[in-house]
This record gives structure tokens, C-alpha cells and sequence, in this order.
């Protein structure tokens, strides 16, 4: 007995019937955008803790001018810088990476800070170090480029050029009377 001929109709309602890889197919077209998801949050989660990390070094860091020990012991920017690495020691290339920007002012009402990004959306470093004096309004900025590697799949946050966000952590306070 021969066998039926397989007319294109018969052909597309067996392929309807058959539910065999219907799971591979629809995990294929699920699939990237749920990773794709996973690791925006994922990165998200890195530069939010990042921050946290230089924000708490800043304050950590700010203590030692706001209480006259930079002062009294002389402290140049890079042992100013040194002191800051010190304390940011995962997660950052403290080094080669971390701006530093210490401003004095005579009171809180001329506090000037200037965004350090320009128009081109490139980083333009501040690198001012002038704790002042006892009785002083001081501004403390640490600044890093933090490197973003998810912005390619259409979740973008990085603020400056390069794929990158520039962290920014800011300790603002009057010299004690040392």
C-alpha cells in the first residue's frame, strides 16, 4: 500500500500538533531579554554599592581636615590622596582613578561647586587642595569613572564619554577650632 502524498495542508497542521520543542523556542525568544535584565540589575547593583563605597571613604577621609589633623601634620594632596586610598581598597584603582577636590570657603553661603563634566561629556578634573583654616566652610568631592559594561543592550546610565559614570561622593562642613 503506498504511502499518502504529503500536501503542503497535511504538512503545516502536523508542525501545529507537534509541541516537542516549543519550550526550547520560546525560552530562545525570552531568553536574552531576561539576561539581558539580570545583568543591568546586576550592574546597577555594583555602581550603587561602588558609590556607597566612595561616599563612606569621603566622610572617612573628610574627618582628618575637618578636625585640624591635615593641617597640623602639613598633609600635601598626594598624602591627602593616600590617606583616601587607604580606605578604598576594593573595588577601585584608587591610584590611577580616584580625583580629589578640597575647596575652602569663609562661609556656607559662597559654597561654589561646579559641575565637573563639560559640554563634550567628558571628566574635567578639579585637583584643588586647600583644607583651610580653623573655622572654615570645607568641600570634600572624590571623584571616579566608573566603567559600564551593560549599555550596549539599551540600558544606558553612564553620565560621562566611554561608556562610563562618574561617581561622585561630597562631604561639606566647618572646620572645627583646632
Amino acid at each position: 500500500m503506498p504511502l499518502p502524498a504529503a500536501t503542503p495542508r497535511k504538512i503545516l497542521r502536523r508542525f501545529r500538533r507537534n509541541r516537542r520543542g516549543s519550550a526550547a523556542v520560546e525560552f530562545a525568544l525570552v531568553a536574552p531579554l531576561f539576561f539581558g535584565l539580570l545583568f543591568a540589575i546586576i550592574e546597577l547593583a555594583m555602581v550603587f554599592f561602588a558609590s556607597q563605597v566612595l561616599e563612606t571613604a569621603t566622610q572617612d577621609s573628610a574627618r582628618v581636615i575637618m578636625t585640624g589633623q591635615a593641617q597640623n601634620a602639613s598633609f600635601t594632596q598626594a598624602q591627602f590622596k593616600n590617606l583616601v586610598c587607604s580606605k578604598l581598597t576594593i573595588m577601585f584603582d584608587c591610584v590611577n582613578g580616584v580625583s580629589i577636590d578640597v575647596q575652602s570657603y569663609t562661609a556656607f553661603g559662597s559654597v561654589n561647586v561646579a559641575d565637573p563634566i563639560d559640554a563634550s561629556k567628558n571628566f574635567v578634573p578639579p585637583n584643588n587642595y586647600l583644607p583651610g583654616n580653623p573655622g572654615d566652610v570645607v568641600v570634600v568631592r572624590l571623584f571616579y569613572k566608573w566603567p559600564l559594561y551593560v549599555t550596549g543592550l539599551g540600558f544606558n546610565i553612564a553620565n560621562i564619554s566611554g561608556s562610563k559614570r562618574l561617581l561622585t561622593a561630597t562631604a561639606a562642613f566647618q572646620n572645627e577650632p583646632y
